[in-house]
């Protein structure tokens, strides 16, 4: 299928998960896909391994997104190679859950540095060319912790409903010269963090089985879920779609009690 042939989409953290499966999807859509990520040689991996299967044109660039320039230096590499980016992904994030009092300064200011500066870089790096041009989609990778709260995750759900603020002042900021902006806000999602959390359990297998039983399919969702919810926002299939939020969670966060 070609509903992305001709756009270049730059994705941060599109080394492994949701990221990955995005940047897969996109190029088997017809993308030219930059992926954006902290461990080169794990994007890389990806990269090469994406090209092998779609045949797309695909770059891998070192990406910090706490930092502005090395963002902006992403950007000018997408250029450099395929163009201006059309779309971007906010993907990039990390799981930091404390008890409120006994957390560091540090863990908050990391967080809230991955998780919502982060998704700010990328817009205000891509942003001027996409206003210039009057046409751009940005895909924030928000999550369910951005309207529905759990116990002993804080700060993550500060910051993720800051991404909800973000996306939706963005979008109408910008909504005059035809740039959308959007989130996706997952829920449980099959990922490497995810078995990574089961396994620092006591009983990992129990862990999981707990997880699987709240979630109303009895199961959790696949990576590739949220990134063909990610190629529809992204595609010219969904115009007049911004400053909004998709969940996709199976119908998780519409319980009101288990």
């Amino acid at each position: 299928m070609n509903r992305l042939a001709g756009k270049v989409a730059l994705i941060t953290g599109a080394g492994r998960g949701i990221g990955a499966a995005i940047a897969l999807a996109f190029a088997r859509e017809g993308a030219a896909v930059v992926l954006a990520e902290l461990n080169l040689e794990t994007a890389r991996q990806t990269a090469q391994r994406i090209e092998s299967e779609t045949g797309a044109r695909v770059l891998a660039v070192e990406t910090d997104v706490t930092q502005a320039a090395s963002v902006r230096q992403a950007v000018s590499e997408a250029e450099q190679a395929f163009g201006a980016p059309d779309v971007l992904v906010n993907n990039a994030g990390i799981n930091v859950f404390c008890d409120p009092l006994t957390m560091t300064d540090d863990d908050w200011r990391r967080c809230f540095a991955v998780d919502l500066d982060g998704v700010w870089n990328g817009c205000r790096a891509v942003l001027p060319g996409m206003v210039e041009r009057g046409s751009g989609s940005i895909v924030n990778i928000a999550s369910t912790h951005a309207f529905k709260i759990i116990p002993g995750c804080f700060p993550y759900p500060v910051a993720k409903h800051g991404v909800i603020g973000l996306t939706r002042a963005l979008g109408i900021e910008y909504a005059p010269r035809n740039v959308r902006v959007n989130a996706i806000a997952p829920g449980y999602i099959e990922t490497q963090l995810t078995h990574d959390w089961w396994n620092e359990q006591a009983d990992p297998a129990a862990a999981q089985q707990a997880t699987l039983a709240l979630q109303p399919m009895k199961r959790i969702g696949r990576p590739e879920e949220v990134a063909m919810t990610a190629v529809f926002l992204a595609s010219d299939e969904a115009p007049f779609i911004n400053a909004t939020c998709i969940t996709v969670d199976g119908g998780r966060s519409a319980l009101y009690h288990d």
